[in-house]
């Protein structure tokens, strides 16, 4: 019988679990033995009976959790005490952050683990239900939105009393991504009058869809800028200098600005100058949803909210952790879809590493990293 161990992630602030009662029970009906650390789910609002109820096992600690597994599901990177106590040929799937957490992959790797990466899930239409960097962005966009909300400290929606009125605030989305477009509804949701840019032309339509405004220079050169796979172009120095010359000018007179913009593999584009940050006015809010990987905002300090000039910087890290249990929820789903890939016809864990899903998000294997994009060329 295959083990699948679920155990509590160590890492700082993170309160999200790999496993829901409700994936465990699904797990066990497969025919799997489902084994979770005592306290895993606490952070998540999931109990310990819960995971009972479900079927799973309950060990004390990780190493009793670890022993013998044959299959490892986590949120976060596998730490080197944890990967110690895997067996030689198991499995693991997390969010890896293989980019940034190199050394723990390759930690990994010399313990002669076939780790697969949620990042490298590739964007098809099979794989849309695996898609965790999608679901835990339209958590993270939304979370963005209350934590500005509560540091802003004034109401959202234009409120007409016998006192007089108090006018929506104005908020300001840069990039317009999955936790952008959230960001976005969410705002409008609460009664913001809300603008967003976006590199890509075919952003203005989505955009506007949820009843913004789009923000861009808007000539030949924008209208040419995305390639016919979707991606966007690089832009010409003099359109870059009157986008920024643009954008500059609005964000002196916004309320709250959040920024999404994000490079797999790379550090975080910088969007907003310190000196556009001093030219917003006093009691004014930036959020910065890429402060793990080096932060939109000229300014942002990781894990902290900070002032600058009259404005505060936000720069929490692990928004989707601030909610979750839903998050727990939505990625425990994208896991229980990429687990059925693992097991053959009869059951047994057999990896097809030749189904594109598969392949696409193997990055160690056989003692050694092996996706492309992080092998040195």
């Amino acid at each position: 019988m295959t083990r699948l161990a679920i155990i509590a992630e160590r890492a700082v602030d993170e309160t999200r679990v790999a496993a829901t009662p409700d994936t465990v029970k699904k797990f066990v009906g497969q025919g799997l033995e489902v084994v979770v650390e005592s306290g895993a789910g606490k952070g998540a609002a999931m109990s310990d009976a819960d995971y009972e109820a479900a079927g799973a096992k309950l060990v004390p600690d990780a190493r009793s959790a670890l022993s013998d597994a044959d299959l490892l599901l986590k949120v976060r990177p596998v730490l080197a005490d944890e990967a110690a106590a895997l067996k030689s040929g198991a499995c693991v799937v997390a969010l890896l952050n293989p980019y940034g957490e190199r050394a723990a992959l390759e930690v990994l790797a010399a313990r002669g683990v076939t780790a697969f990466s949620m990042e490298f899930v590739p964007r098809i239409t099979r794989a849309q239900v695996m898609d965790a960097l999608s679901s835990q962005a339209n958590l993270a966009g939304y979370r963005a939105v209350i934590e500005a909300a509560e540091v802003y400290g004034r109401a959202f929606p234009m409120m007409m009393t016998a006192a007089g009125a108090i006018a929506p605030a104005k908020v300001f989305v840069m990039g317009a991504g999955v936790a952008g477009l959230q960001a976005i509804a969410t705002a409008r949701r609460l009664g913001a009058v809300v603008t967003a840019t976006d590199v890509r032309p075919a952003a203005k339509e989505q955009v506007e869809s949820l009843g913004a405004k789009f923000i861009a220079v808007e000539d030949e050169e924008f209208k040419a800028a995305e390639t016919a796979a979707g991606y966007a172009k690089p832009m010409s120095a003099a359109y870059q200098a009157k986008q920024a010359e643009l954008v500059g000018e609005h964000i002196k007179k916004q309320d709250i600005v959040i920024t999404t913009a994000l490079i797999p593999g790379r550090p975080a584009p910088r969007l907003v100058s310190e000196a556009q940050v001093l030219s917003m006015r006093e009691g004014s809010v930036l959020v910065d949803l890429a402060v793990e990987q080096g932060g939109n905002v000229e300014g942002v300090n990781p894990g902290q909210i900070t002032r600058l000039g009259g404005a505060t910087v936000v720069g929490l890290m692990n928004l989707p952790g601030r909610v979750a249990a839903d998050a727990s929820s939505l990625y425990a789903r994208n896991l229980q879809a990429f687990v059925a890939l693992l097991f053959d016809k009869d059951g047994a864990l057999a990896p097809d590493l030749e189904d594109e899903i598969l392949k696409a998000s193997l990055v160690a294997r056989g003692g050694a990293i092996c996706h492309p994009s992080l092998i040195a060329g």
